[in-house]
């Protein structure tokens, strides 16, 4: 089944769970901003929690199916109509032959993620699906969508589970000014997408923490930063106090991750996205909780955030919680689809 795109959006690209093993080579992992997103799309569509999706940024894409299909839509509030018929998010959506689907721009936040049922059939570059833009790595040669492109679906499906007539029983049919099924339930964002901008991220000590001057690491747990507008998927430049070492850090490169915060000469702190270098030579002084990565991805630029002060463990143990409630979340989603 193929899946034109009639308007590509701000930034919409092709993501899964990431190019994992290849960092030893400078090779960044890409993926999805947010995996509990991501998963949580592909197990509305009844697909396996690595499928392909489309990341979108600030204002989504028009799509046009040629087949039947359906799709879901996870992450920050977008408007979502097919063939003018307003939808809700988080819940599967039957999409008709030949139909149109318009999604607007992004309400609160800064990204979403549309996934269909199969997972978007993109060529896979070194075992995964993701475009790295920042480094032109990927399918499409690493690039955005464009106006043009046909995308093809996949076989990335949960076996066993109800779609197509079947799945359009008489208690999961709701009658729209169109005619189209749709299902009478959707899962809960709150859990998922936290919509509170003083909410602090949790941060953990880098291990350069201890350099900065005693003035600096307060306000880094003091003041607040706002996210400037050459931030991407590889960064977030933050502007807030200016953050000073009490003396040059001598140091080589070292490994990075995503959520990483490094300190520039500028004194401005950079958050490392999943676009970010795997390696870096900047003083290491904070690490944002995995549990919060979500949170970071949907800060857009102008946004504010704050830190406060994580320990490993109690970022181990939100992060395990989470995934317990994800793991939860699919196997509920799979059993309603079953029914």
């Amino acid at each position: 089944m193929s899946v034109a795109i009639l308007k590509p959006g701000l930034l919409t690209t092709p993501q899964d769970l990431g190019r994992r093993g290849w960092t030893h080579l400078g090779i960044g992992r890409a993926g999805a901003f947010d995996t509990a997103a991501l998963r949580i799309a592909n197990a509305l569509c009844g697909n396996r929690r690595g499928a392909c999706a489309l990341e979108i940024t600030l204002l989504g894409p028009t799509l046009r199916f040629q087949s039947e299909a359906w799709i879901a839509v996870t992450g920050a509030p977008v408007r979502l109509r097919v063939d003018g018929v307003e939808h809700a998010t988080w819940a599967p959506i039957h999409v008709p032959a030949g139909s149109t689907l318009e999604l607007g721009p992004i309400r609160n936040g800064c990204r979403s993620w549309v996934a269909v049922r199969g997972g978007f059939d993109v060529e896979p570059v070194l075992g995964s699906r993701s475009a790295d833009a920042n480094a032109r790595l990927g399918p499409l040669g690493g690039r955005p969508l464009r106006a043009g492109d046909v995308l093809e679906t996949g076989s990335e499906t949960v076996p066993g589970l109800c779609f197509g007539p079947d799945r359009r029983t008489h208690r999961d049919r709701t009658n729209t000014a169109s005619g189209h099924p749709a299902t009478r339930w959707r899962a809960d964002p709150r859990p998922w997408f936290v919509d509170d901008p003083n909410r602090p991220l949790r941060l953990l000590p880098g291990r350069h923490i201890d350099t900065l001057a005693k003035t600096s690491r307060m306000h880094m747990f003091s003041k607040a930063f706002k996210v400037n507008v050459d931030s991407n998927r590889a960064g977030l430049r933050l502007a807030g106090p200016t953050l000073e070492c009490v003396a040059p850090v001598e140091m080589v490169s070292e490994g990075c991750v995503p959520g990483l915060l490094q300190l520039p000469p500028s004194g401005q702190p950079i958050a490392f996205g999943p676009e970010g270098p795997v390696s870096g030579g900047y003083p290491r002084i904070g690490q944002v909780a995995a549990v919060d990565l979500p949170r970071l991805a949907q800060l857009k630029p102008g946004d504010t955030l704050r830190f406060t002060p994580c320990t490993f463990d109690d970022a181990v143990h939100a992060f395990e919680q989470r995934e317990r409630a994800l793991i939860r979340l699919e196997a509920n989603i799979a059993a309603r689809l079953s029914a």
